[in-house]
């Protein structure tokens, strides 16, 4: 008889407990996290394992583990929340993906059940489809996707996330390396037709961060979340600039934990302890960690 399994990373947990307790939370919510059919993830990793063109430098993935061990790697470093970012690269991909989610969160009680939509004919309805399931946040990468979000073929889909309030987390940044409609002019042009859109920039809009600091400092329904950022992996090749920080600080209950998990080249607890790094203070990593999504999402409060 094997030995029983054991907890996953447990030395992992302690020191993600240990960050936790000293802000006086009893959990995390993270709002960029990936799960996807299993074909599609393995796919994703061999991207990354080649240093494809979208990551241009080595990213080895630190959590490549089956899908049932990483649902328990999340849920032992205490998230109590997470999301299913999935996104296709092409037309005809986005209904069956949303199917996929739709199953997963339905398996997965704590997740935060997530769809996506491409630029083809077929998007408004495939978004009603999703939203009919119970979507409760959205993903879009207009870099891996390489479509203008301002396509004529989008616009009832934008009209219907904002109508419904349902949150879109959006690759728009430049980073890792530009895509066609990549950057803020884009999505500055979406927000002025749709300034209801409940926007979520990935990343902190990386490496352009200022210039979508700027747009949520304008537009009251965006957001940002800190995906990768002030991590070392990123501050080599993109760094947040300092001076900007007390912006960051200023938009404290629009800011929502990221990490990439489980597509990240380091651990964790790093992405944790880089935003403790900024030295924006323990009221708003409480914001970011936890309560900031927990109001979006309008999830339960903690017994």
């Amino acid at each position: 008889m094997s030995p029983p399994e054991e907890p996953p990373r447990r030395g992992e947990q302690a020191e993600v407990a240990a960050f936790r307790q000293a802000l006086g939370l009893d959990a995390l919510i993270d709002v960029h996290t990936h799960f996807m059919p299993e074909r599609v993830m393995a796919k994703v990793w061999a991207y990354f394992d080649a240093a494809g063109p979208l990551v241009g430098r080595a990213w080895p993935i630190a959590y490549r583990e089956e899908e049932r061990r990483r649902v328990e790697t999340l849920r032992g470093f205490g998230v109590r929340a997470f999301t299913s970012m999935l996104y296709p690269h092409k037309p005809g991909m986005a209904r069956w993906l949303n199917d996929w989610a739709a199953d997963f969160a339905a398996r997965t009680p704590d997740c935060l059940h997530t769809a996506t939509f491409f630029a083809e004919p077929s998007a408004p309805d495939d978004v009603r489809r999703a939203l009919a399931q119970g979507a409760r946040v959205f993903k879009c990468h207009l870099q891996v996707g390489g479509y203008d979000p301002n396509d004529p073929l989008l616009d009832d889909v934008w009209g219907l996330l904002a109508d419904t309030g349902v949150p879109v987390v959006t690759h728009c940044g430049s980073g890792p390396v530009p895509g066609p409609f990549t950057g803020p002019a884009p999505v500055a042009a979406l927000l002025a037709r749709h300034p209801r859109l409940r926007l979520v920039v990935a990343h902190l809009g990386m490496p352009e961060y200022e210039d979508f600091l700027g747009l949520a400092e304008r537009h009251e329904r965006v957001l940002l979340d800190t995906t990768m950022a002030f991590t070392d992996f990123s501050e080599s090749a993109a760094p947040f600039p300092p001076a900007a920080l007390p912006r960051l600080s200023a938009l404290a209950d629009r800011v929502l934990l990221g990490t990439d998990f489980p597509n990240i080249p380091y651990p964790y607890a790093h992405a944790l302890h880089a935003l403790e790094s900024t030295g924006l203070g323990a009221a708003w990593l409480r914001a970011v960690c936890h309560d900031n999504a927990a109001r979006l999402f309008a999830l339960p409060a903690l017994p």
